[in-house]
């Protein structure tokens, strides 16, 4: 192999991983001293900073008033999950998936719930489902953006605000980076680990009123782990407490501090506005390296649909596009391997679900000038794994 002359500047923090991401500017381990570590979740100061950071939620997020927020476990999914398994039931179900993780959801009501009302509308490579085909007077769940296909809904049209039926809305990745519209939404989850930069492992749920509604009068007919029930222990309603600092199990303190630094930092920085800006501004600077370099693109090629978030990238080189996916992959892992001993690079493979090329995180933590720094370690990995192609 060929040593190439590599670029002089290195971004000034190489981690562009999807989740978990990079802490914001400014994070430090010593900020979280001040922790109630040690304690009983149960106490009255943990359960306080419990409560404040479902507040900072719920403010920094815009939620109506109404809405309830909580924490469970288990990520993303644990939320997900929870919601589904809590939730659905009463009426048809529409899943929506273009990605790994909207196939998850599709497997829990196909398989693991046995929905015996259920469509499901599938797209992959970057493209989105035909949202058209919605009947919101169903129950329909659906991936506001989809890490792993660096693919997001268009708009929200296609749901009617005055539909019978819920949305439930994994917006694990699109919460603190996107706009949402709450009058479309009954149910939103996310994970911390995504646009906050928050520790893995603790998932929230935000409740609308009609999706409260639904848990106070619907029993489920199958079993429910407990750590998914959002059910009373009797099953007869709302299970309230958890919405007041309770937790269906033990949290991380510590993750939870870290949490309230980052929900901190983003109010200082403008709200959720200024978390977009930010987006926005970390998007643009990429989309100009990749409209102007050959040999990539957007695996994403309708810009109405595509992530600014989790940019996903495909190689798109003649001679390297013809080629099969496992030799596309190879390509991957070797660029990926330079970028990581020069630590010019982390973390910038894209899902293993989807096809070969990069994947650049753009959320509310990032700083556009690493962004821009990166574009030109990205063509020397290139031109040096291509070599051996």
């Amino acid at each position: 192999m060929t040593e190439l002359t590599k670029p002089q500047l290195r971004p000034f923090d190489p981690r562009f991983s999807c989740g978990p991401t990079k802490k914001h500017p400014g994070w430090s381990a010593d900020q979280l001293a001040n922790g109630m570590l040690g304690r009983s979740h149960r106490a009255s100061g943990p359960r306080q900073r419990i409560v404040e950071a479902y507040e900072r939620t719920a403010a920094l997020l815009e939620c109506p008033p109404d809405y309830k927020v909580s924490m469970v476990a288990g990520s993303d999914t644990g939320a997900m999950e929870a919601a589904m398994w809590s939730l659905l039931g009463p009426r048809g179900v529409d899943v929506f998936a273009w990605d790994v993780f909207g196939g998850r959801w599709t497997k829990d009501a196909r398989d693991e719930l046995k929905l015996e009302d259920l469509r499901i509308f599938e797209a992959s490579g970057g493209e989105t489902p035909d949202f058209s085909q919605a009947d919101t007077d169903r129950d329909t769940i659906f991936t506001w953006n989809a890490t792993a296909a660096g693919a997001r809904i268009p708009n929200t049209d296609w749901i009617k605000t005055d539909r019978k039926g819920l949305t439930i809305v994994d917006a694990t990745s699109a919460a603190f980076a996107m706009e949402l519209d709450w009058s479309k939404i009954d149910v939103l989850t996310y994970s911390w680990q995504k646009s906050m930069g928050g520790e893995a492992q603790h998932g929230m749920i935000i409740l609308g009123p009609r999706a409260l509604e639904r848990l106070a009068t619907h029993v489920p007919a199958w079993p429910v782990p407990r750590i998914l029930q959002l059910h009373n222990a009797e099953r007869t309603g709302v299970n309230d407490v958890i919405f007041d600092g309770k937790t269906l199990n033990t949290p991380s303190l510590m993750c939870f501090e870290d949490y309230l630094l980052a929900l901190k930092w983003a109010a200082k920085e403008g709200g959720l506005s200024a978390l977009i800006a930010r987006v926005d501004h970390n998007y643009a600077a990429l989309a100009e390296w990749v409209n102007r370099t050959g040999w990539i693109d957007f695996l994403c090629f309708d810009e109405s649909t595509r992530s600014p978030v989790s940019v996903t990238l495909k190689f798109v080189e003649p001679g390297v596009a013809s080629l099969d996916q496992d030799t596309q992959w190879l390509l991957t892992r070797r660029m990926v391997s330079l970028l990581e001993r020069e630590n010019a690079a982390l973390d910038v493979n894209p899902h293993p679900s989807a096809p070969a090329g990069l994947r650049i995180w753009c959320g509310p933590t990032m700083e556009a000038d690493d962004i821009t720094a990166l574009g030109p370690w990205l063509d020397w990995a290139y031109a040096m794994a291509r070599q051996d192609i």
